[in-house]
């Protein structure tokens, strides 16, 4: 029996979407606040109770909100699933998608589990992180997915683009590994005895302020290969939120390194990773299309001009 239309399912795939963004900033404040360890066991809070043994043990609270919100999270992946299994008419590629999601979430709790019993390892940490930006990519495709009609999947743009998309994706995915192992090196790791990589922390932020300048400029490149070899309106508007990000986030790093890491400054930090992570993916997903909807000839200069 289906029973969901399209136009709903693709409201709980947006809901689930958002749900995944926020748990990336909220497992950041819980970090900067030095909560990491205010549950100190999983899954329950604190030995024998599930809940904080004190309402005004601050640490404890953040932490356990962070693990209620969590669960929320946990429910809008278990109604995407269910969503994608009574979708009318239901569709193959959905239903994996939104598998997916519950894959991620199952290791985000396994993750989190080992963080809190390894008393904030930075391995686990970082892994911690990384996975979340895993599960959100998968949400975002499930999303776009969810909006289009089923069919094989073409590139809507010249070689030299795809080529250059898939440059900047990884070019992303060093510089969010890069920052990480900042974040497990600086003075933020979630508790006043977590223990942290024994780098130089500038080495290892102008390793990170590298990755963003090789990011930079494989932006630049692909501007200037959709504005000459020619791409869709709605591609070129993708592009300009990516750039208009990354820079911002640009802008916040470099800001926050010279003022001493201020804990305001490193949560507007992971809120602009958040957001250029996500802007990164969704203009990868703008350059493909379905069997149904218009392919864009591999001749250049016939591209579709919005």
């Amino acid at each position: 029996m289906s029973f969901i239309s399209p136009k709903a399912f693709q409201r709980i795939a947006l809901a689930a979407t958002i749900f995944l963004a926020i748990i990336i900033i909220t497992g950041g404040a819980v970090r900067l606040s030095g909560s990491g360890l205010g549950c100190p066991d999983w899954p329950n809070c604190s030995p024998g109770r599930l809940t904080p043994r004190s309402s005004s043990d601050a640490h404890a609270m953040i932490e356990f909100l962070n693990r209620v919100f969590t669960g929320l999270v946990s429910l809008a992946v278990i109604v995407a699933v269910l969503g994608s299994i009574f979708r009318n008419p239901r569709r193959r590629d959905l239903i994996y998608l939104s598998l997916g999601l519950v894959g991620g979430v199952i290791a985000q709790a396994v993750l989190g589990g080992l963080t809190v019993l390894y008393e904030l390892q930075p391995p686990f940490v970082m892994a911690h992180f990384l996975v979340s930006l895993v599960l959100l990519a998968n949400a975002l495709v499930l999303l776009r997915r969810s909006g289009e009609p089923e069919g094989q999947c073409r590139w809507r743009v010249s070689r030299p683009i795809q080529i250059a998309d898939l440059v900047m994706l990884v070019s992303a995915a060093v510089v969010f590994v890069a920052g990480t192992v900042v974040t497990a090196t600086g003075p933020h790791g979630g508790d006043r005895s977590a223990r942290r990589f024994n780098f130089n922390l500038e080495t290892v932020a102008r390793i990170h302020g590298s990755s963003v300048i090789v990011l930079i400029l494989v932006i630049i490149t692909l501007a200037v290969l959709v504005f000459k070899l020619g791409a869709s309106r709605s591609i070129k508007i993708r592009l300009l939120a990516v750039a208009v990000v990354v820079l911002l986030q640009g802008t916040i790093g470099y800001v926050q390194y010279f003022r001493g890491i201020p804990e305001l400054l490193v949560g507007f930090h992971i809120t602009g990773a958040t957001a250029v992570w996500a802007a990164v993916v969704w203009f990868d997903l703008g350059l493909r299309t379905h069997d149904n909807q218009e392919v864009i000839p591999r001749d250049d200069r016939l591209a579709d001009r919005e």
